[in-house]
């Protein structure tokens, strides 16, 4: 006869092994879900000024501040494993050393979760083009991220500001060319492996469509041809940005 402890021992042995198999088999069961994501990604308006990029900035240098639009549909990710997604945006160009990688800098980036996800604080809430009401709180709280009647993984933003400035390690940025304005995802699920941007095509799952726009970066302005207000940066829920100076 085995003792209670070893009886114990075998079945939270057992229970671990059928619950490690269960949870692969939802992991790979993604692989049979299809996945569309589409995009369309354009830039509005970019502005090159010499100032002070972050509240923590030291030094004055050139920075670059855009403006998009953005119409994704990103709802195919979403399956019976997506917890949530964090998509972003990113700017690349060609950097001035064939012995330096090209520079690439987030201008803006979300967490879009799941309708079953528990609320986070820094949960990304769509705006919306109803008149806000005096209590700012309940809003925040019934806030979701997808415009009202959509689903997850939808996103329209018009004229959108950056959450973040684009500066360049040289402090130099004006006229650059070749840029390019590009939308990235990193699907985070309950169980499994995270799955980054894919622009080909494997199996059922097909490459993003869309979501990059060319641009150069203008010649610098002279600060005081341009206001502080059209310079200033999208204040995610994650609190703690500065302005530029």
């Amino acid at each position: 006869m085995h003792s209670s402890l070893v009886r114990i021992q075998n079945v939270f042995g057992y229970f671990t092994s059928v619950a490690f198999a269960v949870a692969a088999a939802v992991a790979v069961s993604v692989l049979l879900s299809s996945q569309t994501p589409s995009a369309s990604l354009e830039l509005k308006n970019v502005q090159v000024v010499k100032g002070r990029p972050h509240y923590y900035s030291t030094k004055r240098e050139e920075y670059a501040h855009v403006k998009f639009d953005l119409d994704a549909d990103l709802t195919s990710l979403f399956n019976w494993n997506t917890k949530q997604i964090f998509m972003y945006i990113t700017a690349s160009y060609p950097s001035t050393s064939p012995s330096i990688p090209p520079p690439e800098a987030v201008i803006w980036d979300a967490i879009i979760p799941s309708d079953h996800a528990p609320f986070h604080p820094n949960t990304y809430i769509h705006p919306t083009s109803k008149t806000p009401s005096k209590s700012k709180s309940k809003n925040k709280s019934k806030g979701k991220p997808y415009p009202e009647g959509a689903s997850p993984g939808i996103v329209k933003l018009s004229n959108q500001k950056p959450k973040y400035q684009i500066t360049d390690f040289s402090g130099k940025i004006a006229e650059r060319e070749n840029a390019t304005l590009s939308l990235h995802w990193n699907v985070q699920p309950w169980v499994g492996a995270l799955v980054w941007t894919n622009t080909n095509s494997y199996g059922r799952w097909s490459g993003l469509k869309g979501g990059v726009d060319k641009f150069d970066f203008p010649s610098l302005k002279g600060s005081e041809t341009i206001k502080k207000e059209d310079l200033k940066t999208e204040t995610g829920a994650e609190k703690n940005r500065g302005s530029p100076a």
